[in-house]
């Protein structure tokens, strides 16, 4: 078995752009996403890969913030690449670029560490939201696959409920439950009828009884509830 060392990513500092890889088999792709990346002041792209062997070493050598990998690539590709990647580049975020619209699929890729699951036909400024959001350390799942894994979650989650905190409120549980899947304040207070403020109050109040401080601890619990899981 193959020992690697692994490079630690560099620290952003404020105003600096987010650094991005583009990993997709087809040259025209890559060149539309460099097009469309680097029509953002706050974002760069600082190396490009044809094939999952390419985007895993470009990853170790350049250590970017994030990584947009398209699943489907010849060689290490899919599952076997995310999980690669986040033993080998746990510093780098993974944004999944991809076709498959599967809810069972996307649940293995978030598990297998993928920071974002965004489809292809999906519109380009969802791609840069999502580069953004796990730059900051969040996650994302692209909003057309989002609802669905919400809404057959909550069956799933219910034998969950009772590892819980005793006081974490119902809808505490529903406003993270929102918060995993990628959605904003905003879209979650237009869900459920709230203000934006009442939400942000739901969020804080529930991580701080959980004890997260990131978002990336959040998802992964969800993920541990089965909230995710359909």
């Amino acid at each position: 078995m193959l020992t690697v060392l692994t490079p630690s990513a560099p620290q952003r500092s404020a105003g600096s752009p987010i650094r991005v890889v583009i990993a997709d088999d087809h040259a025209i792709v890559r060149d539309g996403l460099r097009t469309l990346i680097e029509s953002h002041a706050d974002l760069t792209v600082v190396g490009e890969a044809a094939n999952g062997e390419e985007a895993w070493q470009r990853a170790r050598d350049l250590a970017p913030d994030v990584l947009v990998l398209d699943l489907s690539m010849p060689g290490t590709a899919g599952l076997e690449a995310a999980l690669r990647l986040a033993h080998d580049c746990p510093g780098v975020r993974v944004v999944a670029l991809t076709m498959h619209e599967e809810r069972g699929y996307v649940t293995q890729m978030l598990r297998a560490g993928v920071a974002a699951y965004v489809l292809k036909r999906t519109a380009s400024a969802e791609l840069v939201q999502a580069i953004r959001t796990v730059a900051s350390g969040g996650s994302y799942v692209d909003p057309s696959l989002a609802g669905d894994l919400l809404t057959e979650s909550r069956a799933g989650s219910r034998s969950a409920e009772s590892e819980l905190p005793a006081d974490l409120s119902a809808r505490e549980r529903e406003v993270i439950r929102y918060v995993a899947l990628g959605y904003t304040n905003k879209e979650i207070a237009a869900a459920l009828e709230l203000s934006v403020k009442t939400v942000e109050t739901h969020k804080a109040n529930a991580m701080a009884k959980l004890g997260f401080r990131s978002r990336a601890a959040l998802v992964r619990f969800a993920i541990q509830q089965n909230w995710l899981n359909p």
